[in-house]
């Protein structure tokens, strides 16, 4: 009996390790679902603790309070999209921005409430951290644009209208996962599509564009 108790306590710490660590993700994953549904201000702890089926102690054992909880997952979700978004290339430009929109689109897919989340941080609660977030996010992004272009410094009038066409991209993966009325490939492909269209009216302004677009044709 003796020799079962000492096995089982050189055994626990491993388990206890474990089981912080997932303990930690099913709290975050909850806190996403509930931020992609409504305000931050209007989910508590006390919420946050029901969905993921643990108590309001243990929700502040892990993360001090709501805010700490609220920039942890939204800080997860981030870092998980972020690895999507590495830039590739190889092939021509326009192959390789649409490869980048089916890795987003996989993570829009697979991780629906953190992408919501994130974006329900966006405009709105732009400031401190959680602000810093949702920018980094689009920097990935927007810096992967530049890179599959083969454009070392955006002109002004490029630059606006490749950050306007991730605000389309963005609105586009939420009204998606509201509706899904509308089959991916044909959505990735009309935002390649939108992204040609929207270079074409920015080359009327600026050269530079418009030696770019001849390029990606």
């Amino acid at each position: 009996m003796t020799s079962g108790n000492s096995a089982g306590s050189g055994t626990r710490p491993a388990r206890r390790r474990l089981s912080v660590d997932r303990r930690r993700e099913e709290l975050m994953a909850a806190a996403l679902e509930l931020f992609s549904e409504r305000d931050a201000e209007d989910v508590s702890i006390d919420d946050v603790a029901s969905a993921a089926g643990a108590s309001r102690a243990l929700v502040y054992h892990y993360f001090g309070g709501k805010q700490e909880l609220y920039v942890a997952a939204l800080r997860s979700a981030a870092e998980q999209l972020e690895s999507r978004l590495r830039p590739q290339g190889g092939g021509r430009p326009l192959e390789d921005l649409a490869l980048g929109l089916r890795r987003y689109f996989d993570f829009v897919e697979e991780h629906a409430a953190g992408f919501a989340a994130l974006l329900r941080g966006g405009p709105a609660n732009r400031a401190g951290e959680v602000g810093e977030i949702v920018d980094g996010v689009r920097r990935r992004l927007f810096l992967m644009i530049q890179k599959q272009m083969r454009v070392d410094e955006p002109s002004p009038v490029l630059r606006t209208t490749l950050r306007s066409w991730i605000a389309s991209v963005e609105t586009a993966g939420l009204d998606w996962l509201e509706h899904r009325d509308i089959e991916r490939p044909t959505l990735e492909k009309m935002l390649v599509d939108h992204m040609v269209a929207l270079l074409g009216v920015a080359a009327t302004y600026d050269q530079g564009v418009e030696r770019l677009l001849r390029d990606l044709a």
